[in-house]
């Protein structure tokens, strides 16, 4: 008989406590619905590891003309290579970082009557948490062993972020604006374009928080906890505590990306390399499952989610004879529908 996993779905959704709920029931084997398709797995064993680093970028010093030269050299090298690249000395302080990986753990590990009034599928709820049985399973795809709290509205209502991380997120989220600005107007100067491009351009818009929490999983070696992506905006900026887990494609191989104690890590989105007409690369990345958890992330990504809607495409400096387009023009709202229709390579779909 053909496995539906619909039935599966609807039991863990029920009891809206989420991956970490069925840890905590003691279950020894995963359901179903976790386990990846037998190719998959078969795939995973004849993959070589990658020995290679991610680039580390050191932004002390960036108020110094020659330091910042050499800083927009080095986000330029791994933002055409890699996709990819940690940065130390940043700028947020590391009790914010601890803080935010702190209200994280404790949101997501309070009575789960508390959670609950939070759980929902709904995508244009402003504040939720989820496990991402809806996205994943209506794509045909294997659900993932992580649980989320997703905020959106993190600038205009406060009030709707949960109280026990309340108070931490919205700082943490001061400085995450400020800091993508920085990296707005180095990556614009690394594309040979003014320092305020990017963000002239709303590429600092639409501001959303993905707070993840990966149980320990009985069988780790069976599922993963977040499957191969790319992400659907311009810019993420990841904070992830030190249990690893988090890697990135390169030269067809996975390289881990190894935590840095008050480190952030820093990713190319789609959009970002469709707008540098393919000069930067929105790199395939994973998490894979842990027999030891939690591990605890936080991700904010800027979407671009301008009002109103703004048409993206090939930044017009960046285009000539001998560099045509190789995107047609899209609202960004557009690109994100059909990201979560289809698995992968969005981008093609508006390759000229």
């Amino acid at each position: 008989m053909d496995y539906d996993p619909s039935n599966e779905k609807k039991a863990i959704d029920d009891t809206k406590a989420g991956v970490k709920g069925l840890v905590d029931s003691g279950i020894v084997e995963i359901p179903r619905i976790f386990i990846r398709p037998s190719h998959e797995l078969a795939e995973e064993l004849t993959m070589c590891k990658s020995t290679l680093q991610v680039p580390v970028v050191d932004l002390s010093g960036i108020e110094v003309e020659d330091e910042r030269k050499k800083i927009v050299n080095e986000i330029r090298d791994a933002s055409e290579k890699w996709g990819f690249f940690q940065l130390i000395n940043h700028g947020v302080p590391s009790s914010v970082l601890e803080g935010m990986i702190d209200g994280t753990r404790k949101f997501h590990e309070q009575d789960v009557e508390v959670k609950q009034e939070y759980y929902s599928s709904d995508p244009t709820r402003g504040v939720r948490f989820e496990s991402n049985l809806q996205l994943l399973t209506t794509k045909g795809r294997n659900a993932t062993w992580k649980d989320t709290l997703y905020i959106s509205k993190l600038v205009s209502e406060p009030d709707e972020i949960p109280e026990v991380c309340r108070k931490i997120l919205v700082e943490y989220k001061n400085h995450v604006i400020k800091l993508g600005d920085i990296l707005l107007g180095l990556l614009s100067e690394a594309l040979g374009l003014k320092p305020d491009h990017l963000k002239a351009a709303d590429c600092d818009k639409g501001l959303m928080l993905a707070c993840h929490y990966y149980p320990a999983c009985p069988q780790p070696e069976l599922t993963l906890g977040t499957g191969k992506h790319t992400d659907p905006v311009f810019l993420t900026i990841l904070l992830q505590d030190q249990s690893g887990g988090l890697q990135v494609m390169r030269d067809n191989q996975w390289a881990d990306v190894e935590p840095i104690e008050h480190g952030l890590v820093i990713n190319i989105g789609d959009l970002l390399q469709i707008v540098s007409n393919d000069k930067f690369v929105s790199a395939i990345h994973r998490v894979v499952a842990n027999k030891v958890g939690p591990r605890i992330s936080a991700a904010s990504f800027f979407t671009g989610g301008s009002t109103p809607p703004k048409m993206y495409g090939p930044i017009k400096e960046l285009i000539s004879d001998e560099n045509p387009p190789l995107y047609k023009e899209f609202l960004a709202t557009d690109y994100t529908a059909k990201y979560f229709s289809k698995p992968l390579d969005t981008r093609d779909l508006f390759r000229l």
